[in-house]
Formats: C-alpha cells, sequence, structure tokens
C-alpha cells in the first residue's frame, strides 16, 4: 500500500521563509516600540527564534556583532531552567551575563521566551538590545577605564522576567532604582517584551496552519540546506592553514599593547579559527567573551563563504573557533569587559587579514574596525534636563581587488546600523554639531584607494558636560594588502572654547568639557589594495579635483603632476614613468 505523503517540498520551503519572515516582525516591532534613540534610530539590538534545543532559525539583526548570541542566550536558559516543569508558558528570562548567554557587556540586555504548543516546548523567541543606562559607575554605563564587571552597572544572571505571565515587580523596581534613565531602560525593556509576545503568536499560528510536525520537520530541512550551503561554499575555497598576527592598542588603564593571533585552517568540510597564543585577560575593560568571539568570527565567515544567506545554526556547523581560557579573546568573571568590541572585532579582523591575501575577490584591505563609540552627558540648555548620547561613528572601509573602499561606513560589528542624525541630536541633547564631514586625509593610497573617515564634532551648550570616548586602531592603523598602504588612525581631539586643542587621544573616560567646549571624533581611512603608481592617472586627477587627496600627495604618492588650477594632469614623476 502505497504511504500518503503529508507535505511536500514547496511547504517546507514556505514554512521556512515563514520563520524567516517571524524574526523580521519581531525585528520590527522592537524597533518601533522602543524608547532610546541607540535602538531606535542606531538599531543596536537583534532578535528571533530558535528551536527546543537552542539552535538559531532565525535572526533579524540590527548590528552583525550580535550574530549567533542568540544561540547563547538561550542554550543558558536552557541550563538553568532545563529540568521538566521549570520553563511555562509565559515565562520570560532576562539575562545580559557576559561571560555566558550574554556574551557582550551588561548594556546589551537579553531576553528569552519558550514557546509551548499542546503543552510541548517547541521553540524560543528571543532578543537582545543595547540599554542606554543598566547603572555602574559611569553614565551610560560602558566605560574605559572599568577594572571589574562590578563598576559597570546591573548584572541579570539568567532569572525569571516573567513567571508563568505574572511580572516580577520588585525586579522592575530595583532597575527602575539602579539606573540614571529609568523611563528609557524600562521603555526599551517592554519593546522587547512586545517583540517576544509577537514571535510567540506568529509561531503558533504557523503550528495552527500546517501542524506541529509540519512545523518541527521544517525547522529540521531549514537547519540541514543551511549546512549543505556552508559546506557548498567551503569546497570553493582554498585550503590550507594561514595565519595573522596584529595588536590591540592597550586596555584604556594604559597597558598595552596586546598581541592577537590566529590559525586559520580550511579543509574540505571545516573551517578552524585557533586563537591560541593570544595575549591573557587584561586588567581593562577591553576583554571580550568566548560568546562575543564566536559572534565575530561568524560574521566573517559569513562574508568569506556566502554572504547573502540567511543566518541560522546549520550554516555554522562547519565552524570551529579556539581560544586559550581566560584569554583577552574568552575572558572570564570578574574581568572587565564593557568596551568588548575593540577585543571582540579583532577576532574578526584577524580572520580577514589571514585570508585576504587568498581569496582577494571577497576580502578587501582593513578598515577603521572599531565601533568608535561615545559616551557624551551633561544637562540640556532648554529644557534643563539631563541627556545622554551613546552612539557609534561611521569610517572608511579598505579598498579591494577592482574598487576603493567605501567612504563614511559603520565597522563590521555594527553592521547596517545608523547614528543619531544631526537634527536629532541637536534637539535632543544639549550640544551643537558644528562638523559633519569626510576625512580627506590622503591615507590608504593604492592602485585603488581606502575610503574616507568622518570628522563629527559635537559643541557643548553648557557647563559640566564629561564625554567617555573609545577610539581603537589609534596606534595600529587598518591595513593595506597587495603593495596598498595602510590607512590612517581613530582618533579624538578636544578644542577648548579659549583654543587650547588636547589631544588627539585613542580613549578617555568622563573627559569634562564645558560650555563652548568641542569634541572633535575623527575616524580612520580605510586601507589601500594595490600600488598607489598603478593607479590611473586620470583616477588621481579627480581625486584631488574633488578633494579626497591634495596636489602633493598626487605627485608624492601617485607620482602624477597635477596642475594646481585646472586639475588636468601635466606630467609622470620618474618613480611613475618606471
Amino acid at each position: 500500500m502505497e504511504t500518503k505523503v503529508k507535505y511536500d517540498q514547496f511547504t517546507l520551503e514556505i514554512v521556512k521563509d515563514s520563520l524567516i519572515a517571524i524574526g523580521e516582525e519581531m525585528f520590527h516591532t522592537l524597533a518601533r516600540t522602543s524608547m532610546s534613540p541607540i535602538i531606535y534610530e542606531v538599531l543596536d539590538f537583534a532578535s528571533g527564534l530558535t528551536d527546543a534545543k537552542g539552535q538559531l532559525l532565525t535572526q533579524g539583526n540590527g548590528v552583525t556583532g550580535f550574530i549567533g548570541m542568540l544561540t547563547f542566550m538561550v542554550k543558558q536558559t536552557l541550563e538553568k531552567f532545563g529540568k521538566e516543569g521549570d520553563l511555562k508558558p509565559g515565562d520570560i528570562i532576562i539575562i545580559n551575563d557576559p561571560y555566558g548567554g550574554g556574551g557582550s557587556h551588561l548594556s546589551d540586555v537579553g531576553l528569552v521566551m519558550p514557546i509551548f504548543y499542546d503543552g510541548e516546548l517547541v521553540a524560543f523567541s528571543a532578543n537582545k538590545a543595547h540599554w542606554t543606562e543598566v547603572g555602574g559607575k559611569d553614565p551610560g554605563s560602558w566605560t574605559t577605564d572599568s577594572t571589574e564587571i562590578f563598576q559597570e552597572g546591573l548584572q541579570f544572571p539568567c532569572i525569571k522576567l516573567f513567571d508563568e505571565g505574572k511580572l516580577n515587580q520588585p525586579l522592575v523596581d530595583m532597575i527602575a532604582a539602579n539606573v540614571r534613565f529609568p523611563d528609557l531602560s524600562l521603555g526599551d525593556m517592554w519593546a522587547q517584551v512586545a517583540a517576544l509576545r509577537t514571535g510567540e503568536k506568529r509561531f503558533r499560528e504557523l503550528c495552527d496552519k500546517y501542524g506541529k510536525e509540519v512545523v518541527m520537520d521544517s525547522i529540521d530541512h531549514l537547519l540541514k540546506h543551511g549546512e549543505q550551503l556552508a559546506l557548498k561554499e567551503i569546497a570553493k575555497l582554498p585550503k590550507g592553514t594561514f595565519e595573522a598576527v596584529d595588536f590591540i592598542d592597550d586596555d584604556g588603564l594604559g597597558n598595552g599593547p596586546f598581541k592577537v593571533q590566529v590559525k586559520v585552517t580550511i579543509t574540505d568540510d571545516e573551517f578552524i579559527c585557533d586563537f591560541r597564543g593570544s595575549h591573557p585577560q587584561v586588567l581593562g575593560p577591553v576583554n571580550c567573551s568566548y560568546t562575543a568571539l564566536v559572534s565575530a568570527v561568524r560574521t566573517i565567515f559569513l562574508a568569506v563563504t556566502n554572504p547573502s544567506q540567511d543566518i541560522n545554526d546549520g550554516v555554522f556547523r562547519p565552524l570551529k573557533v579556539i581560544a586559550d581560557d581566560r584569554s583577552i579573546f574568552s575572558a572570564e568573571r570578574p574581568a572587565a569587559v564593557s568596551t568588548y568590541w575593540e577585543t571582540m572585532l579583532y577576532g574578526a579582523d584577524l580572520v580577514w587579514k589571514a585570508l585576504a591575501p587568498v581569496i582577494p575577490h571577497r576580502l578587501n584591505a582593513g578598515h577603521l574596525l572599531s565601533v568608535c563609540g561615545i559616551v557624551l552627558s551633561g544637562v540640556h540648555h532648554d529644557t534643563h534636563e539631563p541627556f545622554l548620547i551613546v552612539e557609534p561613528s561611521a569610517g572608511g572601509w579598505g579598498a579591494g581587488e577592482g574598487l576603493d573602499g567605501a567612504s563614511g561606513q559603520f565597522c563590521i560589528g555594527d553592521g547596517e546600523t545608523y547614528n543619531v542624525p544631526v537634527e536629532v541630536a541637536e534637539t535632543r541633547y544639549g550640544v551643537m554639531i558644528d562638523e559633519y564631514s569626510l576625512r580627506t586625509d590622503g591615507a590608504g593610497a593604492g592602485e585603488f584607494r581606502g575610503g574616507c573617515g568622518v570628522i563629527r564634532a559635537y559643541r557643548a551648550m553648557t557647563d559640566g558636560q564629561t564625554i567617555t570616548a573609545t577610539f581603537g586602531r589609534h596606534k595600529f592603523l587598518p591595513w593595506g594588502f597587495n603593495g596598498g598602504h595602510d590607512g590612517s588612525r581613530n582618533e579624538v581631539v578636544i578644542v577648548k572654547a579659549n583654543g587650547e586643542v588636547v589631544g588627539p587621544f585613542g580613549k578617555c573616560a568622563r573627559f569634562p568639557l564645558n560650555k563652548g567646549d568641542v569634541v572633535r571624533l575623527i575616524t580612520a581611512t580605510g586601507g589601500g589594495y594595490g600600488d598607489p603608481l598603478q593607479r590611473p592617472a586620470e583616477k588621481v586627477a579627480w581625486d584631488a579635483k574633488n578633494g579626497y587627496i591634495s596636489i602633493e600627495q598626487a605627485k608624492d604618492i601617485y607620482g602624477v603632476i597635477l596642475n594646481p588650477e585646472t586639475f588636468e594632469v601635466e606630467g609622470l614623476t620618474p618613480a611613475r614613468r618606471k
């Protein structure tokens, strides 16, 4: 007797795409209901679904640095509440433990919600968002001079925010009493709850429509399909072991630099990134957890294999990440981690640097790398209310085979995010923005030149403001390759109202600002690709005419002599003529 097929490949694909759509709807729900500009403007958050085992099914991303972190949150939830009956419908768990499921720093608060159908745990809804405030010794909660986690804010060690749908009000009261802007933090928390409930509702509707068995089989199909796609792309890569070494500037407390390294081994079915031998964890807050390292490596793994792939845990099954215990890449309690991204992103960049020479069609030269984050606080000049700016900065990306680098883009860890618009900043905060322009310093020269950094200048409108900033790659520049020159550094300069100039520097904590003082945030130009003397003379002339390089740089670096008035090519230097 012929067995009747319950569903076919088309149904599996429809359900698979529906799961992806649920992740996107969760993402937009959170963005539209949040209270903080760093969420609804910058998009510093992620949301998605996992299966009942914590395997990632779909993730809507603002920042790429969160790729895969939802998995670790859910798995820590299962470790703690995995016994029969410990998780119930209506539960919501809150977690920001950096050394486990939280994975980044305390400001990135995660919520996890189990999804039940017919009494069975079938999936999890999860999200992770940067709260403007979680308490701690400094406004904005992250800083550059903390020495242990206890200085960095409230810790949520995988505990229930909701128990069977009932709010844990004492926990909410504790949050409100310990953060400087409770309306923002609690408003963002409720936005996250709304997004989780959206995910739960849509997943249950999917089970109603197609049946639980079909949805479960579609999940298995989704994960296997992701693995197959990854293996197919790995087969196209050069095989062997590729190495890179670099240095992290410092830890914010004057210690450093710190050597970091990787060996990338590519076989027919594995992509192994071995960071052993990198510097041990340090006193200052640049340490990152193993979870953060894995997320960074996942980002560059996608770039190398299939950048357009919808992510799930199946995609990452061939990827292996190895690090020493208690290293700067796998810090353990109570190490300070509030500016973890300064190290985390080196995890991606080292793999990038190791592989760029052998797959230049996929990987460009080095870019600004650092988030170049700031926390600027004070009192608004009109409302006399306290304000807090927490935002990343854009900068230059590296050139590559056949193309110049992109200008004014966020680093690999921020991905498809934004900064706070000038109009919003001047309305909500006690600052004026004197300048927002491209940094045209001529660095990153090559046959294809690196993209420009940016300059963003904040003028304080009141006394008593402070700024904390962390601009990594201040001492060790974005790297060029194949004959291209290195880019320029990230830096901060303070211009006092009396004309005194302080800086440039890469990190500061609570630097005092008074009315009329200007903070100039200057980000790096990306690295170049190829010999600058091979850049077509007409392109050099165009660059000079449009202000990307000077007449002198055209001659000294590119070997092209230009008319200073018309920018027409008048000749070539002897080095160029060779």
